[in-house]
C-alpha cells in the first residue's frame, strides 16, 4: 500500500511491568491505579490507601503471578504486542510502532518514533474491542499528555471500538471452531469480559452494552442458543459492586446447571496476558473443577494470528483511504 499521506500506526495496549519483579510490578501499577480513569476516588482519599497498604502488599503477590506466566522474550502481552506490530506493517507497508497507555514503550515514545520516520499523520489503534472510558478514553487522555511535550503534534485519527466488525466476530468464532476441532465441543462456551465497577456504566460508559453485541455476534455466527452460550465479568477489585454476571461465581453454580464440561474465552483482550493465562486459565479452572466441573478448556486470545492480523489491516486502511 502506497503511504503518499505520510501516515503511520500506533498499536495501544494497556501496558505491563518491565520485569516479573516487585519493584517493577509496583512502579507499574502505581501508574495504572493514579489514573482517575480507571479508579475515580477523590485522591486525598485514595493515594494514601495506595502507596501505604494495597501497593505493598499487591506488588509482590503479582510479581509472583507474573512470574508463573513470563515468557523468554518477556511479559506475554509485550511479547504479543511487539509480532503484532510487526506483522501489521509488513501487511500495510507503513510505519507501525507500539505505545503502552502505561509502562514503556510510552505513547510518547511510539508516536515520536513514528514522528521520526517522517509520520504526518498517526492512526490509534487501541487494541480494545468494546469501548470504555477506562481503557480507550485513557488512550486519548494519555495522547495529550504526549502531544504536550511535542514541538510538532502529528494529526490523528483514533479508532474507537470494533466489538461488532464482521472480522473481529469471524476471527473468535474460527478461533472456537479450531478449538472445538482439536478438543471437541463442550457443553457450553463462556465469554469473559473485564469488567468495571457498575457505578461507571451506570453514569454512561457503553461498555457492556458493546460486550453483549460482541457475545450476541458471536452466538449467531457459531449457530449456539442461549443455553450453549454466556458471557460474565472478570477481574473485580475493591468492595463496590461491579458488572455481574461474575465468571468465578458463575463458574460455581454452572456444574451445578449440569454443565459439566466447559469452553472459556476472553473476548475483550486482544493478547494473552496475565488476566488470561493466569486468572481464567489457571485460577477460573480451579473454581470451576472444585464445584464439580469435569473438563474446562480455555481459547487463547486472538494474539498475531492471520484473522487477527487481516482484521487491524482492514480497521486501518479504511482510515488511510478516508485520509487519502
Amino acid at each position: 500500500m502506497e503511504n503518499q499521506s505520510k501516515t503511520g500506526v500506533l498499536l495501544v495496549n494497556l501496558g505491563t511491568p518491565d520485569e516479573a519483579t516487585p519493584k517493577a510490578v509496583k512502579r507499574f501499577l502505581s501508574q495504572f491505579l493514579h489514573d482517575k480513569r480507571v479508579v475515580d476516588m477523590t485522591r486525598w482519599l485514595w493515594c494514601p490507601l495506595l502507596h501505604g497498604v494495597i501497593l505493598p502488599i499487591r506488588a509482590p503477590k503479582v510479581a509472583k503471578l507474573y512470574q508463573g506466566v513470563w515468557m523468554n522474550e518477556g511479559s506475554p502481552l509485550m511479547v504479543f504486542s511487539r509480532r503484532q506490530a510487526s506483522k501489521l506493517k509488513q501487511s500495510l507497508n507503513v510505519p507501525v510502532e507500539l505505545g503502552m497507555t502505561y509502562g514503556n514503550p510510552s505513547l510518547l515514545t511510539g508516536v515520536q518514533s513514528l514522528v521520526e520516520q517522517g509520520v504526518e499523520k498517526v492512526i490509534v489503534l487501541p487494541l480494545y474491542p468494546q469501548y470504555s472510558a477506562t481503557t480507550t478514553a485513557a488512550v486519548v487522555d494519555g495522547l495529550g499528555k504526549a502531544f504536550k511535550k511535542m514541538t510538532v503534534v502529528p494529526a490523528f485519527d483514533v479508532i474507537g471500538d470494533y466489538h461488532d466488525h464482521p472480522l473481529y466476530i469471524k476471527a473468535l468464532a474460527d478461533s472456537v471452531r479450531d478449538a472445538w476441532h482439536e478438543r471437541g465441543e463442550s457443553q457450553y462456551l463462556l465469554c469473559s469480559y473485564h469488567g468495571i465497577p457498575k457505578r461507571y456504566a451506570d453514569n454512561g460508559d457503553v461498555y457492556p452494552q458493546h460486550c453483549e453485541k460482541t457475545t450476541e455476534l458471536l452466538a449467531k455466527e457459531l449457530e449456539l442458543g442461549p443455553d450453549r452460550i454466556g458471557m460474565t465479568y472478570q477481574s473485580r477489585f475493591g468492595r463496590e459492586e461491579w458488572l455481574q454476571p461474575y465468571t468465578d461465581k458463575t463458574l460455581e453454580k454452572l456444574p451445578n446447571q449440569d454443565v459439566k464440561t466447559l469452553d472459556i474465552m476472553a473476548p475483550a483482550f486482544s493478547v494473552d496476558c496475565l488476566e488470561t493465562l493466569e486468572e481464567l486459565s489457571e485460577e477460573c479452572c480451579d473454581i470451576y473443577k472444585d464445584a464439580g466441573g469435569e473438563s474446562f478448556n480455555y481459547i487463547p486470545c486472538l494474539n498475531d494470528s492471520e484473522a487477527h492480523i487481516k482484521l487491524m489491516a482492514s480497521l486501518v486502511s479504511a482510515r488511510l483511504l478516508i485520509s487519502e
